[in-house]
């Protein structure tokens, strides 16, 4: 098969697991943190640099591809991997995300979506089945179907987006031809744990060969997310893996993984080494602050990454400060490096049984900056 699960391990004090997806273009060990590539790239980096820090999957978006540059040209190319120069599995997203964020933009009726480009006001439409198409020309190795992200406290409207997201997932089903490509479900309903618990029914019904959990870590509370979580993990089947879409805070990830989670992606890494902040084993670092325009240390002493291998934090806050262009590159690769490595050690952690130690070490001296924690 061109695609299955492998569970290896499983925690005996939490609900952590470590497992291998196999794919056509390589294998994922999981729990795995997946670097976002909206637009065919990690912003900065070339995938060498990506190999190089040890990513094992990264993440396309259909909604961006698909208004530039078109889902046809990347078809011609031969698909994602080609097209960006990634030997490595690909997973894409729906755009369902980014066009329900669209608000006003937007108009919703039970065939599909219309809405306008952000880019230049342009009318388009978006059905389960020219999702599917979509992401069946860009090639990636997991898609996903294309269902309705909803506000996570409005029950109503949950009731209402769920039962089209299960009417969408169907069709996607359907519409699906690539025997190389693996779709996954979405499970929806928002903070309610009973429309939660009807979605992971409905759609393991459905015999997806993965579950992505949507509407999640968009304004509810982390304790909220959790209690989602813990309303899943018994309903999902333990033999396919879980997807958490859009999480990935160094804290996340140990919370959820703890929780059964598999998959994670989210911006967070490269955004805020945009904004010129790193992360360290005791929480983010700005490297604007004017203590750090002398220090002639790396951002941790013990981090093997090439950032800190090379240049000190005086010189990477000179860069940030003048707006190079390499300020970014160089807090994007700590900043992946840290997280990958996190999710490797995790990994280790499940395979050796000592995850929950690794866990407590870790929280215990980082420092969140997320209020909702």
């Amino acid at each position: 098969m061109p695609f299955s699960f492998e569970l290896i391990a499983e925690d005996q004090h939490s609900q952590a697991r470590a497992g291998i997806i196999h794919t056509p273009h390589g294998d994922i060990p999981t729990p795995v943190f997946a670097p976002v590539g909206t637009q065919a790239t990690v912003k900065t980096l070339t995938p060498a640099e990506l190999h190089d820090l040890g990513a094992s999957l990264i993440l396309g978006n259909t909604y961006h591809l698909y208004l530039r540059p078109g889902a046809d040209l990347i078809a011609d190319f031969g698909g994602l991997h080609q097209f960006m120069q990634w030997d490595g599995p690909i997973l894409t997203d729906s755009g369902g995300f980014q066009i329900f964020s669209l608000t006003s933009l937007r108009e919703v009726d039970e065939e599909g979506v219309t809405f306008r480009s952000h880019i230049d006001g342009s009318s388009h439409r978006f059905t389960p089945e020219n999702v599917i198409a979509a992401q069946e020309k860009l090639g990636a190795d997991i898609i996903m179907a294309f269902d309705e992200c909803s506000p996570p406290e409005d029950y109503e409207y949950n009731v209402t987006a769920l039962a089209r997201t299960h009417r969408w997932a169907e069709r996607c089903l359907a519409a699906h031809r690539r025997s190389d490509q693996a779709l996954y479900g979405i499970v929806q309903g928002g903070v309610f744990a009973d429309l939660r618990a009807q979605s992971a029914e409905f759609l393991t019904a459905l015999d997806f060969p993965g579950y992505a959990i949507g509407g999640l870590s968009v304004g509810e509370t982390k304790a909220q997310m959790h209690a989602m979580l813990e309303v899943l993990h018994p309903l999902l089947p333990r033999h396919k893996p879980r997807y958490l879409m859009g999480v990935g805070s160094p804290e996340d990830l140990f919370e959820c993984v703890g929780r059964g989670i598999d998959q994670f992606d989210c911006v967070l890494p490269t955004r805020i080494a945009r904004n010129g902040a790193v992360f360290t084993a005791q929480g983010r670092l700005n490297l604007r602050n004017a203590r750090f325009a002398a220090d002639k240390n790396p951002i941790e002493p013990d981090c093997r990454c090439y950032t800190c291998r090379h240049f000190s934090l005086a010189y990477l806050r000179h860069l940030v400060i003048a707006k190079e262009t390499l300020a970014l590159r160089l807090a994007t690769l700590h900043n992946l490096h840290f997280i990958l490595e996190i999710m490797r050690r995790i990994r280790q952690s499940i395979l050796d049984g000592t995850f929950a130690a690794y866990k407590s070490a870790f929280l215990t001296t980082y420092k969140t900056v997320d209020s909702r924690r």
